[in-house]
């Protein structure tokens, strides 16, 4: 069984659902991320208000100082 993911606006929503129902194509509607995404996501915000970031452009420096 092949997985694909689509984005539809709640407009598009409607038909994706109805066509899937028709055509009986099981699928599953997730409202929410899953709890260790939401948890990940709180421990990055957590980090960059603690100060603990760097920008693209002190990543590129590091990462071409390091490939010396």
């Amino acid at each position: 069984m092949e997985a694909i993911h689509v984005y539809p606006t709640k407009d598009q929503e409607k038909a994706v659902i109805a066509f899937l129902e028709e055509m009986r194509i099981p699928f599953d509607k997730d409202e929410e991320l899953p709890e260790h995404v939401l948890k990940g996501i709180e421990t990055g915000r957590e980090e960059i208000r603690a100060g603990k970031y760097m920008t693209l452009d002190e990543f590129i420096s590091r990462k071409q100082d390091s490939d010396l």
